[in-house]
């Protein structure tokens, strides 16, 4: 069986990114990717140089096209289990059953957001309907801005958008309680609040026109913000035995070490600062640590040759 440099789950930003700096290390790469990126539905993405409103997808396109160049292996299937074995190597069972052999692995599985269970909210995920005001909030600059917010706090997030547009109004869907200075910040910034229950949002042509709430009151609105979790798409780190924080994110160190020697993570799984260019620059520093190891370890193993010839 052939037993390759790294193995890296996740062919997003991060994971191509670090494949790339290890084949052009001359490392031997298999990349698996579910195409389950969490950006996948935006209509572009941004804070990129040079990449400015692309779609996700046609960026994940050139990335692979690029990636090709250097003999990387992408196989496109999902990553079911990993295990490191007696002999210090990872074992890596596909979704199909099958087995890979590796020394190092890079988690760059990112993460899934938690859409608010609303009727015509996942229809307009990532048209009308966000998360990240840094992603998305210039194109719906000066509109009429709706914050959702029932199982987290909405505040921060409300509060954040007022630099977009002065028309912002959060709905907590029926959650009652705040404290008295949050109650009294979003007043003083002018930001109503709506606590009624939500019954859906109503669209035209594909469009968000405004929440309808289950007392049938209607509010207009152009856009939606919702702050509602995330989750790990999938348990590999954790499995691995990595360090989870509160935040369900797997802690690592500035080169994207984790506690378990030879397990790397980067990208949205790694950090909250989810922007794909900050991705993308975890998966470089993940493939020069990870090449950094690996010349640590042949050059302690050519020692050892070395020294058993002469003994």
């Amino acid at each position: 069986m052939t037993v390759y440099d790294v193995i890296i789950a996740g062919g997003g930003p991060a994971g191509l990114n670090a494949a790339i700096v290890l084949a052009r290390s001359r490392r031997r790469v298999l990349v698996f990717d579910s195409g389950n990126q969490r950006n996948i539905r935006s209509h572009g993405m941004h804070n990129y140089l040079t990449r400015d409103g692309i779609k996700p997808v046609d960026f994940l396109q050139i990335a692979k096209q690029e990636a090709r160049k250097y003999a990387i292996f992408i196989k496109k299937i999902e990553v079911s289990k990993a295990v490191k074995n007696k002999a210090g190597l990872f074992e890596i069972t596909d979704a199909k059953g099958d087995r890979h052999l590796a020394k190092k692995i890079l988690l760059a599985t990112g993460l899934s957001d938690t859409l608010p269970e609303v009727e015509g909210l996942r229809e307009l995920y990532g048209k009308n309907v966000f998360h990240c005001p840094y992603c998305d909030g210039w194109e719906v600059r000066d509109a009429r801005i709706a914050v959702y917010a029932r199982n987290k706090n909405g505040v921060d997030l409300a509060l954040s958008l007022k630099t977009w547009s002065e028309t912002v109004t959060l709905y907590t869907d029926g959650r009652k309680y705040m404290t008295q200075s949050e109650l009294e910040a979003l007043e003083e910034n002018n930001i109503p609040v709506i606590m009624g229950r939500i019954a859906r949002l109503k669209a035209s042509k594909g469009k968000l026109k405004g929440i309808v709430l289950r007392d049938n009151q209607e509010h207009l609105c152009d856009a939606l913000f919702f702050v509602n979790g995330y989750t790990q798409q999938c348990t590999l780190a954790e499995n691995l035995g990595c360090t989870i924080n509160s935040k369900r994110v797997v802690i690592t160190n500035r080169f994207q070490q984790t506690n378990i020697p030879g397990v790397f993570v980067a990208g949205d799984a790694s950090r909250d600062m989810h922007f794909v260019v900050v991705a993308a620059a975890e998966g470089a520093k993940a493939g020069v640590t990870i090449n950094k190891e690996l010349q640590q370890e042949e050059r302690i193993s050519l020692q050892k040759k070395r020294r058993a010839k002469f003994a």
